[in-house]
């Protein structure tokens, strides 16, 4: 069975998009701040997950306050700056009995912060589709 948390943290530190792979259930569920419907699948949350990676963490930018965790969910609480603007978010997480993530909810505060993520998300997803 994965270490689900330990398994995330190491990604959130060191950036490493590839590893969602091991991590994510085939059929897990993403549920995006901005995006009103839920993704379904390995592939689109994976994809929506590597784009945030890359739009949150950047050094000195991005860092988990505390942890609520239970038997099979997680609640982490973070803070993150782009552009110059604070985001604090939530990541709701729950893994399945071999330890991958079958659901995954990121909550965002403030509004604008919200609305800076969907633009700065729109474009990072573009760009990744692009390089296909």
């Amino acid at each position: 069975m994965l270490d689900t948390l330990k398994l995330w943290h190491h990604i959130v530190d060191s950036a490493d998009a590839q590893a969602l792979g091991e991590l994510l259930a085939d059929d897990v569920v993403f549920h995006s701040p901005v995006v009103h419907k839920p993704q379904q699948g390995k592939a689109l949350t994976g994809m929506y997950l590597a784009g945030a990676l890359q739009v949150l963490l950047k050094p000195g930018k991005f860092r988990y306050l505390r942890e609520i965790v239970g038997p099979r969910d997680a609640m982490l609480e973070f803070i993150a700056e782009v552009d110059g603007i604070e985001i604090n978010g939530v990541d709701i997480i729950r893994w399945d009995e071999t330890g991958r993530i079958c659901d995954f909810k990121v909550m965002i505060r403030p509004l604008k912060a919200i609305n800076l993520l969907q633009q700065k998300m729109a474009e990072m997803l573009q760009l990744m589709a692009s390089k296909g």
